[in-house]
């Protein structure tokens, strides 16, 4: 599996609102035994409880022995692959009178990299209307992995049975995906060459940090989404800012997509999408006109033409706006088994030049036949892709930073301002670098004295 597949979704036409476009996709069947549940996360307070109406603030997931993923995480999703339909209740609901009952909470979830991802501003349905100065870090026991399969429990009224706890497991939506880009060759340098410095080789790329922002700071989204009409079957959407892709999410279960609808506002996206929905034009909207003629006579040659409008729109979405978030090889790597389902998280090639501007980082579940149940993207910037391009150059080439100059067709010393501009200028060894390129300076001048002698002689 290298591409993304979205067969048996279909595309209907865009709603727009300013400089957003929201693409519905519709299945005709959902897909069977799976479903996906949201699971809320509180913050804690001085007493180890949950407050109803405190900020969601930061959170850890421990990934390794000595290395923790931080990022904003107000939810996780349980996914459930019972096959009952999604009847049962999932672990921790509480029923309650509207909103402001607490709608459930968890000490566990999933685990990520070794870095921290930013996130601007709380959650906008945590209860307070002015926005924090400072978000901390959620204290007690942090996440155990990005993905971990739900805990049985004890008898207690509320607990899992053994039954229920083998069909289902608990991630971290998107942050699987990010704790993969950041763990991209967390680990550093192979081999200790002189130009990298000690904290390089010992401690590899940590700490790591991306920024990131949330749905409800992306200009026009709140008020899409609000006005947003979800369609009879619709299990996923393509969110564009300023006819940009910025996101895709899909789900198995149309049920679940009107539950985690208004998960898209607590979602992080990348600077690019923020920066095109903040300066990006309205967008035009997608307007279907059937000429009158001899031909149009019934409602069903009308049916017909407005049929034939839609597919229009379709092959058109594919073939220009979603062409290279479909059209990309991706590196996959399997994350969880369940069931008849494989979780993955994928990371694109990092390539550069034409062709290559838009590049997208996710998760998604496939069932046995290879179709997408679930599917979540993340933009990355052009910085970010830069910085992925980097990173897999130098891991290719032992990180010896002469043969990764001569790969990429530069100069020893544009490499390493590259490096430094890319923010990874504390794994340079600054010392041993400047006495690199003094030592290649005169060897350049020496060999290009005899040739300045020679050519005096000849003359």
């Amino acid at each position: 599996m290298t591409r993304l597949d979205l067969t048996g979704l279909i595309t209907r036409p865009a709603q727009v609102w300013g400089g957003i476009r929201l693409v519905p996709l519709v299945r005709e069947k959902p897909v069977t035994g799976l479903r996906l549940h949201r699971e809320i996360y509180r913050a804690q307070n001085a007493n180890g409880g949950y407050d109803q109406d405190a900020h969601v603030g930061y959170d850890q997931v421990q990934v390794g022995p000595n290395t923790r993923y931080i990022s904003y995480i107000p939810h996780g999703f349980i996914a459930d692959w019972s096959g009952d339909g999604g009847q049962g209740a999932a672990y921790g609901t509480q029923l309650g009178e509207g909103e402001g009952e607490h709608e459930g909470t968890s000490e566990s979830g999933n685990a990520g990299a070794g870095a921290r991802t930013g996130a601007r501003g709380p959650d906008p349905g945590a209860g307070a209307n002015r926005r924090p100065d400072t978000i901390p870090v959620r204290p007690g026991r942090p996440h155990h992995r990005m993905v971990k399969r739900a805990k049985a429990g004890k008898g207690n009224r509320g607990d899992l049975s053994r039954t229920a706890a083998a069909t289902r497991c608990r991630f971290l939506p998107l942050h699987l995906a990010l704790e993969g880009y950041l763990a991209l060759h967390f680990g550093g340098p192979s081999i200790a060459w002189d130009e990298w410095s000690r904290q390089a080789v010992r401690q590899g790329l940590s700490p790591r940090a991306e920024d990131a922002w949330l749905g409800h700071e992306v200009r026009g989204l709140t008020d899409a989404l609000r006005v947003f009409e979800i369609h009879p079957g619709q299990c996923g959407v393509m969110v564009y800012a300023a006819d940009s892709l910025a996101a895709a999410f899909v789900v198995p279960h149309p049920d679940d997509y009107r539950a985690l609808h208004p998960t898209l506002l607590v979602d992080l996206y990348g600077e690019l999408v923020h920066q095109y929905a903040h300066f990006g034009a309205p967008v035009p909207e997608f307007e279907a006109r059937i000429r009158d003629g001899r031909h149009m006579n019934t409602l069903a040659d009308l049916r017909a033409a407005a049929r034939a409008q839609e597919r229009a729109w379709s092959d058109t979405h594919e073939a220009v706006l979603s062409r290279q978030l479909l059209s990309t090889s991706y590196a996959f790597e399997r994350a969880y088994r369940m069931g008849p389902f494989e979780l993955h998280r994928f990371l694109p090639p990092f390539h550069r030049g034409a062709g290559a501007e838009e590049q997208h980082i996710g998760e998604l579940i496939n069932d046995h036949k290879g179709r997408t149940a679930y599917l979540k993207t993340f933009r990355l910037s052009d910085a970010q892709i830069r910085r992925g391009y980097l990173l897999t150059r130098l891991a290719a080439h032992d990180w010896h930073l002469g043969r990764t100059a001569q790969k990429l067709g530069i100069g020893y010393e544009e490499l390493i301002r590259r490096i430094r501009a890319a923010g990874f200028a504390s794994l340079l060894n600054a010392h041993a670098v400047a006495d690199h390129v003094a030592g290649r300076s005169g060897h350049a001048a020496a060999d290009a004295s005899p040739q300045r002698t020679d050519e005096t002689k000849e003359t």
